[in-house]
């Protein structure tokens, strides 16, 4: 490790900062629909959505019709991109003239995917899909997905400012606003931010260039496996072009981050020249991915009345911020034990350390700290290979998924998963000093209790069991790019991160199958929208209690002691339900790897 380094990670963890106050602030204001710069501008917008489908916007919904409401877009939205994907060959803005049909079983896995805010990929971006696929498609998704997490962290909000009503706002309402408001405005100024880096924008189509030295490459079969000939030598073709792909990158690159959804136009996602050329441009993505979710701690403060609160909230998301950045710099500038005779230690003059699988331009420091954001929160985008980490390092993006990803979290999933554990921090502290628990004013109750365990209960179920089943059958294990513990690490990656709508990937795993494709789409919409469920029901059942002022035997939660309880909680809840799997993968590979074994 460097001081340049630590440097680097400071710099970014004090913009995050810089930033929470105003933007928690705005989008205060904007949920509580009172005026901002912008209204000019977008309140025509909003009227003109309005009247187009009939929404009235003065009416509020209980929890169960926002949470049907939510279901129906959700799955209107995701039988669009399923469509759009089977017949993009006919559709305009196909320069490349790509004419495959997307198989069923991948465009069912994109369309659960994008409509989750997983942007999990099975697929290569620049050679699958089609322009008009990548912008009405893909990056309308990554709107409304993220809108749509938006929209239930601050229905949950309301739900525990609000004080004996039924009503926890208006499900349309609130998607309009979070686009509008919140993503759009953003996006369109990080976007040029993006392209004076060098992020590509355009509809041009792809280049063919001459390359200098034509290369011998393997010759793929039909199944897309090296084939080999009579005497088993393997057949090579002569390649002496590159084509150079190209398109409307820029602007899906920006909400991939500010959304949080991840995922990437090209396959080579965040690592890939187009989409991120420089340090700066890394550090305003890696910014955007946590700029929203740390806003919305402020938020949560504003809302409801209780800004040492949020900041205490803040405080806890922060701290397991910098244990994970820690734990990953640390292992990957280590190096690899087992290479000898390589220089892996940092020096003042060169970085050093594990450098397989990251670009130069970034290097330890900003490849550990992007794997460590990006997992933090619901977004998949990577700029590094996590499969090419060392095991530590690659356990804690696993482990930061596993978490639940509350470490400032996604666009909405990350804070109302955060008042999940806050309501069961609240409950334990409530046990051990023998009186009913008390959340800001609201007595937390058996009805409460029990829809958060059922929110923590179900994550890992989903993951356990579809991971279970793929490291016993053969159309699990077959599509493993390594055996023995580093294979159980990519398999269960795969789930977590499905299950945990983040969408990045350990790799290693050829998941385009029948088997992953099916499987890993069901998990990504149990992981949303079964999660959502409990989450809209507590919402609606603190919003219907009366106040409680607080009294000495109030557990207060504005104190970093509520902050060091409430790590606690996550962290036990966490050890206790994955620690076995993680002890059978990434741990016991390290075990391993300091033994000289590798895999």
């Amino acid at each position: 490790m460097t001081l340049n380094g630590w440097v680097q990670i400071a710099l970014f963890l004090a913009l995050v900062v810089l930033a929470t106050r105003p933007l928690g602030s705005y989008m205060a204001r904007v949920f509580a629909r009172e005026k901002t710069l912008l209204d000019p501008v977008l309140r025509p917008v909003e009227r003109l959505i309005y009247r187009t489908t009939a929404v009235d916007e003065t009416r509020e919904m209980d929890w169960k019709e926002y949470a049907v409401a939510m279901l129906l877009f959700s799955a209107a939205s995701m039988l669009l991109l399923y469509l759009l994907q089977r017949v993009q060959a006919v559709l305009p803005f196909n320069p490349q003239k790509l004419t495959g049909v997307m198989p069923q079983h991948l465009a069912w896995n994109t369309a659960a995917s994008f409509t989750t805010n997983t942007n999990w990929q099975s697929y290569g971006g620049e050679s699958t899909m089609t322009y008009f696929t990548q912008m009405a498609g893909l990056a309308y998704h990554n709107f409304v997905s993220a809108a749509t997490g938006i929209a239930l962290a601050i229905a949950f909000i309301r739900g525990v400012a609000r004080r004996q009503m039924a009503t926890i706002g208006n499900f349309w309402v609130d998607l309009v606003r979070a686009t509008l408001w919140v993503l759009l405005p953003f996006c369109v100024v990080g976007a040029l931010a993006l392209v004076s880096q060098g992020v590509v924008q355009n509809l041009r189509p792809y280049d063919t260039v001459k390359i200098v030295e034509p290369q011998q490459v393997p010759h793929l079969g039909t199944d897309g496996k090296p084939t080999v000939d009579a005497a088993g030598k393997p057949v090579m073709d002569t390649v002496s072009e590159q084509v150079i792909a190209q398109g409307p990158v820029a602007s899906q690159e920006i909400i991939k981050e500010w959304g949080t959804n991840g995922g990437g136009f090209f396959n080579a996602n965040s690592a890939h020249p187009f989409e991120n050329p420089t340090p700066l441009s890394n550090l305003i993505e890696m910014f955007s991915i946590f700029a929203i979710g740390s806003g919305l701690t402020y938020t949560l403060g504003k809302m409801t009345g209780s800004q040492r609160h949020g900041w205490a909230v803040w405080g806890a998301m922060a701290a397991l911020f910098l244990v994970g950045v820690l734990v990953a710099y640390s292992a990957e500038a280590s190096g690899n034990p087992l290479l000898h005779g390589a220089e892996q230690h940092a020096s003042a003059m060169a970085p050093g350390g594990n450098m397989e699988g990251k670009e130069v331009r970034f290097g330890v420091a900003n490849s550990a700290l992007f794997a460590t954001v990006t997992t933090d929160t619901s977004c998949g985008a990577v700029n590094s290979w996590h499969d090419s980490f060392t095991p530590l390092g690659g356990l804690v993006p696993l482990v930061n998924i596993m978490l639940s990803e509350v470490i400032f979290g996604g666009v909405g999933s990350g804070m109302y998963g955060m008042l999940i554990f806050v309501v069961l921090t609240v409950f334990i502290a409530g046990l051990m000093v023998g009186r009913t628990p008390e959340y800001l004013g609201k007595k937390i109750e058996s009805y409460e209790v029990k829809m958060a365990m059922l929110f923590a209960l179900i994550f890992p179920l989903i993951i356990l069991i579809f991971a279970g089943i793929s490291t016993i059958r053969p159309y699990g294990l077959a599509a493993l790019g390594n055996n023995g513990p580093h294979g159980l690490s990519e398999i269960l990656y795969a789930y977590t991160s499905a299950a945990g709508n983040n969408g990045s990937a350990f790799g290693g795993l050829s998941t385009n199958t029948p088997w992953y494709n099916t499987t890993l789409g069901l998990v990504m919409l149990l992981g949303r929208f079964w999660m959502k469920i409990p989450v809209l029901a507590i919402a609606g059942s603190l919003a219907k209690k009366k106040y409680v002022p607080a009294s000495v035997g109030t557990f207060p939660v504005t104190t970093p002691l509520f902050s060091v309880l409430l790590i606690g909680v996550i962290l036990i809840l966490g050890a206790l339900t994955f620690f076995p799997a993680l002890s059978l993968g990434p741990i016991l590979e390290h075990l391993l790897m300091n033994a000289g074994k590798a895999f």
